[in-house]
């Protein structure tokens, strides 16, 4: 069966084959002589019958058993011709290719050594003499055709295998700048959340303080106590405003819930295998905005390196509420890494969680959010034995919600 049916290189050597092949029957017909010239001319034409029908049937190159029946009736014709002519050897070299070219491994190979055993029968028969070269020459063009055939396979396979590449490449570069240019904007909104939280929001909650006991400090109905009612009523509005704002930047798996909400739905919409499990450890308490966010980003670079790299058949993900800290664990029992040779492997911090040995931007990252809180990220794993990445976050003092 021709198995690259589409390419140019292929279809111009089998249009070669095919008129070598009619050049030698050709050849052998015009060098017939003697009593078995008549016989050797009807052989040949008969074999250039057979090679005619089959050469430019879609059948023969598109079905195995088809090329196998046609090969077998050419195969048949040149033997008859062999027969009455010594010249029908020569054929036996594009026959080679057409087995080889047409018909599958297992059966090409047998193919081509009955054929080479042929031609070296008939060169004997014919009265040729017994010397090394009449076995060493069929036999060394069945080596070549071999060769050349399985090597071109050879390369063609790689080469695919190069296009897929090149063709996944560029497809994961136009995914990473998609996920790039996502990334920046909801870390710009998280950090205007951020910043506006720890400025503003705060700022107003101090003035409604300070507001409440001047009024307290100031008799009822006077125009002072009037125009301090009025200023913490302003305070009131806006703090609720940026209440809304902080509200309308909050990534939106947050925004139907708590973080013990977002991380059960992350998990349960992660496609598997691996299967992905939540788990809750202590009593869940309300945690600032940018506590949450940061876990659960972190969550989901954990899970997306443990999909693309572990190879695991199943993920712990837990969110633990102790008394002065909060931590999340990602475990998963993949191949693993060794953490220290994948820092190294990318200049001393390149390394991704679950399995990745290859080098990226998923852990500094992590490690650069839990930072940021006042955590740590730890990051432990061996090749064989799986993976587990831990963050813990200082559990924040008593402040304003915002």
């Amino acid at each position: 069966m021709d198995a690259h049916p589409h390419s140019p290189v292929v279809a111009a050597l089998r249009r070669c084959l095919y008129a070598l092949f009619a050049g030698l029957l050709a050849l052998a017909a015009v060098r017939a002589h003697g009593p078995s010239a008549v016989a050797t001319v009807t052989a040949a034409l008969g074999t250039g019958a057979v090679l005619a029908a089959g050469a430019p049937s879609r059948a023969v190159r598109r079905s195995r058993r088809a090329a196998a029946l046609w090969l077998a009736l050419l195969g048949a014709s040149w033997l008859v011709l062999l027969v009455f002519s010594p010249d029908g050897l020569w054929a036996a070299f594009p026959l080679y290719f057409l087995q080889l070219h047409l018909l599958p491994a297992r059966w090409a190979l047998p193919s081509v050594a009955a054929t080479a055993a042929a031609a070296i029968a008939g060169f004997v028969g014919h009265g040729g003499q017994v010397t090394p070269g009449a076995f060493i020459g069929p036999l060394l063009g069945a080596a070549v055709a071999v060769a050349t055939v399985l090597g071109y396979e050879a390369l063609y396979r790689e080469s695919e295998r190069r296009r897929e590449l090149i063709e996944e490449l560029v497809a994961t570069r136009a995914e990473l700048a998609a996920a790039e240019r996502t990334a920046g904007t909801l870390a710009e909104r998280e950090r205007l959340a951020r910043e506006i939280h720890d400025t503003l929001a705060q700022g107003l909650s101090s003035i409604q303080l300070l507001l409440r006991a001047a009024q307290r400090a100031v008799p009822g109905g006077s125009p002072a106590a009037a125009h301090i009612e009025q200023a913490r009523a302003t305070a009131q509005d806006n703090l609720a405003e940026a209440r809304r704002f902080v509200h309308a930047l909050t990534p939106p798996d947050l925004e139907r819930g708590s973080l013990a909400g977002a991380l059960e739905r992350l998990c349960a919409r992660t496609a598997g295998p691996p299967a992905v499990r939540f788990s809750v450890s202590g009593a869940p308490a309300g945690l600032p905005t940018p506590y949450e966010v940061a876990l659960l980003r972190i969550a989901q670079s954990a899970l997306g390196n443990t999909l693309r790299h572990a190879r695991a058949g199943r993920v712990e993900v837990t969110l633990s509420f102790m008394d002065t800290a909060v931590a999340l664990d990602v475990v998963d029992d993949g191949v693993g890494f060794v953490p220290d040779a994948a820092v190294a492997a990318v200049g001393g911090g390149g390394a991704t969680a679950g399995g990745a040995a290859a080098g990226g931007f998923g852990l500094p990252a992590m490690r650069s959010r839990a930072t940021a809180l006042g955590g740590t990220l730890t990051v432990e794993s061996a090749p064989g034995q799986g993976t587990a990445v831990a963050v813990t976050l200082p559990r924040p003092g008593p402040r304003s919600a915002v």
